[in-house]
């Protein structure tokens, strides 16, 4: 009997195409969003987590400010740095400066983030928070006091200065010239892959900060947890600023929380995203509804001879229910599809043109097989009035109808 149903319907939904798919237009103009968002979001966040992974769980970052804007206008110190090393739990730890600034090249200058690297042994900690690979070259070393580390697209584009910054090369940052001692392997985002390195005294001795850092990375000892170290180093620095708890201008906060804290924001920016998609699947439900009710006006004296010849109101209600559900049901499909292009194009073109990898299309099976549930239920739903409608009809009535 459902083939029978199924029949029917794709006879019907045949004759009127060009309602059919006018109808649908709600529907998938929704699901695309929410699934190319989605997708995208969740690759983002893919991206992050195994980027945290690799750093490893037993870390501690420690920055200034009570909020991550705050950190932006203030700093820490040398003295924070050893204050932190005597806290117990605390394996090594190390500090990076950083800041705007402006270089100068082949009589052309462009502004860009300069990174001071450490140069003792604690800048193996550095190392694997930048994740910065040697290209060619060499790392910075004690002893090095105008010499640089230079990103992928200065070295391999001349769009910045007109020819490309080479091993040997030198630039001017702030009246002092710099050599570039190595060029470091593509991150895979602009911001990064055009920074510049450079030791950190030398940084801050021409940024007229000598004991500034930006932040601090904390290495745990093992067998102690990051969160209690975290905890230490909170009290430890409280105590030395002589702050009363609550009052901080500094945060001490493990990666684990740092990830809690980004997953958040990316569930909250996905429930944003469904929310604004709703209102697209709101109106496609409504023009599924209005369909139906055409429907059933229009096919009055065939659901007259249909109960005349026995169907049953439970009969004629599944029928006009599964007619609806299908309507929806194409809907999403069609947007899933829609919605897999669009955040497929999006990595593309960030991968092409921006030069960043963290926008990545990812389509888990619980993704397109929930949208097209999701299509499939607001179809049902908005049929349900029209159904009822078509199930109470009176046969006698029904047929006489024009």
């Amino acid at each position: 009997m459902i083939l029978d149903y199924l029949e029917l319907i794709y006879s019907g939904l045949r004759n009127r195409k060009l309602r059919s798919w006018l109808t649908m237009l709600g529907i998938f103009i929704g699901i695309a969003a929410v699934v190319s968002l989605v997708s995208l979001g969740q690759g983002l966040q893919g991206t992050i987590n195994d980027m945290f992974q690799k750093l490893g769980t037993n870390k501690v970052m420690v920055y200034a400010g009570g909020n991550a804007m705050e950190s932006a206008f203030v700093d820490l110190s040398d003295h924070d740095l050893a204050v932190i090393k005597q806290v117990k739990g605390v394996s090594d730890a190390s500090g990076m400066y950083y800041n705007p600034m402006r270089i100068k090249f082949n009589k052309k200058t462009i502004s860009t983030m300069i990174i001071g690297w450490p140069t003792d042994e604690s800048r193996r900690l550095m190392e694997q928070f930048q994740t910065v690979n040697l290209l060619s070259g060499r790392f910075l070393k004690q002893g090095d006091n105008y010499k640089a580390m230079i990103g992928y697209n200065l070295a391999n584009k001349d769009t910045y200065f007109g020819r490309e910054l080479n091993l040997r090369s030198t630039f001017e940052l702030e009246g002092k010239e710099f050599k570039v001692v190595a060029i470091l392997d593509k991150i895979g985002n602009e911001g990064d892959d055009t920074q510049v390195y450079v030791p950190l005294d030398t940084l801050r001795a021409a940024a007229g900060k000598p004991e500034a850092l930006s932040f601090i990375l904390v290495e745990v000892q093992q067998g102690f947890l990051p969160a209690d170290v975290a905890e230490a180093i909170t009290k430890a620095m409280r105590k030395d600023r002589n702050l009363k708890e609550g009052e901080e201008n500094f945060r001490a906060q493990t990666f684990e929380n740092l990830l809690s804290t980004l997953n958040t924001v990316f569930l909250a920016v996905q429930a944003v995203v469904i929310g604004i998609a709703a209102i697209s699947l709101l109106v496609g439900g409504i023009g599924i509804m209005n369909t139906m009710y055409t429907a059933v006006l229009e096919r009055t004296k065939e659901i007259g001879i249909m109960k005349a010849i026995g169907a049953t109101n439970q009969s004629i209600m599944t029928i006009f229910l599964l007619e609806s559900g299908i309507l929806g049901l194409a809907g999403g499909a069609v947007g899933a599809a829609l919605g897999a292009g669009i955040a497929a194009l999006a990595s593309s073109v960030g991968r092409q043109l921006l030069g960043t990898t963290y926008l990545q299309a990812v389509f888990p099976l619980y993704l397109i097989l929930g949208a097209l549930a999701f299509s499939f239920v607001v179809g049902i739903i908005s049929g349900v009035l029209p159904a009822m409608q078509a199930s109470r009809l009176k046969p006698v009535e029904a047929l006489r109808y024009e």
